[in-house]
């Protein structure tokens, strides 16, 4: 399948539109039957939705299916589905992907390869399962879209991680998660070859390469309150996501000269309903933030820890503890069996560095500290910082220096002296 590579941004949708048909017409086979693997709402600055529905025009009158890649979010409504996709795909064109349940195995990364790649950390096997209805629905093309932007577990969002976790099933979304974890978000975020990618390749090797799999990429940039399409990238080949990654690492890398004291996020109630979610704000600045700061979380969305009554009762039972506590913990109760619960929950503590507050409008104030975070009611958080007149970066409020940023998983926020 051949490869294109659309590079040059800015670019509005009617650019992209070309783009596609281009690629599409392209292609060598004929597509009677067509499966897309979008990203799901809680990534909504994807452009995945747009693109999307170009392609559901464009590929009409193939038959064509929506699997939504929700990894362990719940899955979409009709009313998201909408809001995110547009409202020319009929519902019945969508498939929800349950990670618990609706997967095949497909092999297994072996332990010795697993031990390798952690530099002896860890040494357990991976089994990978995905949604069946990829192996099985019969597609002449499986298309896979997805923003590459910093991300805490892989290093750097998207390619195969959408197909072996977006839409993969328990043992791969545990073990991934938690070799993430253990080997330590700070030295992979950002980054192409971390050790879950390493796993995410070695599938691809193995275990992917006789589907009829193709790859959307993009990039985008944040500028002020407006983001910019910067990168488009279609194919196959691990080097169309070499190509993003650089473009990504250009763009979503916001590199700052010192530490920053007070940090104040803002958690869009539409993407971000649950701290499973929203703690991006914590992953991506934690590496700026100062010994002894603050971050606060603007999270008016949010009413509960997480996406599925089972890992939100695993949440508040150990909630966001120190990373050797929860190693401990992870060894003895339920959390050995919820490796990637353990997982969040490491990724979720400043560990003792830095207060973490949580704003919000939709839990209590004592179910918030029970978590270990601390709280701050969410309209007390509004008056006193007035998120509405700040701009992105360094602000002053109350001559208090403040540093916004306004939606945290369009970028890492880190030191000049972690890429150096």
């Amino acid at each position: 399948m051949e490869s294109c590579f659309f590079t040059q941004g800015p670019m509005d949708l009617s650019t992209v539109e070309k783009a596609l048909r281009t690629w599409l017409d392209g292609l060598d086979r004929p597509l009677r039957k067509v499966l897309l693997i979008p990203p799901d709402g809680t990534r909504g600055h994807s452009m995945g939705g747009p693109i999307t529905a170009i392609l559901y025009r464009l590929l009409r009158p193939a038959v064509v299916k929506i699997l939504p890649a929700l990894g362990t979010h719940a899955p979409m409504d009709h009313r998201e589905k909408r809001r995110v996709f547009g409202s020319e795909i009929p519902l019945d064109a969508y498939i929800d992907h349950r990670w618990r349940s609706d997967v095949t195995k497909i092999g297994v990364v072996p332990g010795a390869f697993v031990e390798e790649v952690s530099q002896g950390l860890l040494d357990f096997a991976i089994a990978v399962e995905i949604n069946r209805e990829i192996l099985e629905g019969a597609y002449d093309l499986i298309i896979s879209i997805g923003q590459v932007v910093p991300h805490e577990v892989v290093g750097m969002a998207n390619y195969t991680k959408n197909i072996v976790v977006g839409c993969g099933g328990k043992e791969i979304i545990d073990k991934s998660h938690f070799l993430g974890a253990v080997y330590g978000m700070e030295k992979l975020m950002g980054r192409d070859h971390s050790p879950v990618r390493k796993v995410f390749d070695y599938a691809e090797e193995h275990f992917l390469d006789s589907l009829p799999l193709a790859y959307i990429l993009t990039v985008t940039k944040t500028q002020g309150q407006d983001i910019s399409l910067m990168g488009l990238f279609m194919g196959r080949e691990r080097k169309v996501f070499e190509a993003a990654v650089a473009l990504s690492q250009k763009h979503n890398l916001n590199l700052l000269p010192r530490p920053l004291q007070k940090v104040l996020v803002y958690a869009d109630p539409q993407e971000f309903r649950s701290t499973w979610v929203s703690n991006k704000a914590i992953y991506r600045t934690r590496m700026a933030i100062a010994d002894g700061g603050e971050l606060i979380v603007l999270a008016p969305g949010v009413q509960a820890f997480g996406e599925d009554p089972g890992i939100d009762w695993l949440i508040r039972a150990f909630g966001y503890q120190k990373r050797l506590d929860i190693l401990r913990a992870a060894q003895g109760t339920e959390l050995a069996e919820n490796l990637s619960v353990a997982a969040h929950l490491i990724h979720g503590s400043s560990d003792g560095r830095f207060k973490i507050t949580y704003a919000v409008r939709h839990l209590t104030e004592s179910e918030v500290k029970s978590v270990h975070f601390d709280y701050l009611p969410y309209d007390q958080a509004v008056a006193k910082y007035r998120p509405q007149e700040l701009q992105e970066g360094f602000n002053v409020v109350d001559g208090e220096e403040l540093f916004y940023v306004n939606n945290p998983a369009l970028g890492l926020w880190a030191l000049e002296q972690d890429f150096s």
